[in-house]
């Protein structure tokens, strides 16, 4: 199979899950084009069998490259087997809430884009410390306090589920 996976990232956790999912359906047999979504376009989806897109929540939207290119290929991709993988720190915890504002987002995202993919994957995402300037550290420990959770500033710390992803992958491809 032909696979397109197109990624948004801010800190660098959505293209290293991007890179995985790649390397996993590589290493099965797949061909895989691999792009930031900023470089897809122009972009031909009838070349591909299925596609895989992904972005990583901030601020209560996705990345405005991610959101452009899945306006301008709803219909396509509303054709296809098409996967969201939908980034956030949310998706690594238990808080109903934050479950509930994860859900609107993605909804928003949805209905902006006239995209409603086949399948959407909450896939948790990690503080990168190492990537951060100062201000952008300072709000990160203040959402990590904000969920009671203690985190080293000196060292980042990966929520991501590898098993799930590869699932989801294989899922895409059976």
């Amino acid at each position: 199979m032909k696979i397109l996976i197109a990624y948004a990232t801010t800190d660098g956790q959505t293209r290293k899950i991007a890179r995985y999912c790649s390397d996993y359906l590589v290493n099965k047999g797949h061909s895989v084009e691999l792009i930031p979504a900023q470089d897809a376009e122009p972009l031909d989806l009838a070349r591909f069998d299925r596609a895989v897109l992904a972005g990583s929540l901030h601020a209560g939207g996705f990345q405005k490259d991610l959101h452009d290119l899945a306006e301008a290929h709803a219909e396509k991709l509303g054709e296809m087997d098409a996967v969201f993988l939908a980034v956030s720190l949310t998706a690594a915890g238990n808080d109903e809430e934050d479950w509930k504002g994860l859900h609107k987002c993605i909804a928003r995202f949805e209905e902006e884009t006239g995209w409603t993919p086949a399948r959407t994957l909450n896939v948790a995402g990690a503080f990168r410390f190492s990537e951060y300037d100062f201000f952008r550290a300072w709000a990160m420990r203040r959402i990590a306090a904000e969920r009671d959770e203690t985190v080293d500033t000196s060292a980042d710390k990966e929520y991501t589920d590898w098993a799930a992803l590869a699932r989801e992958m294989a899922r895409l491809v059976a």
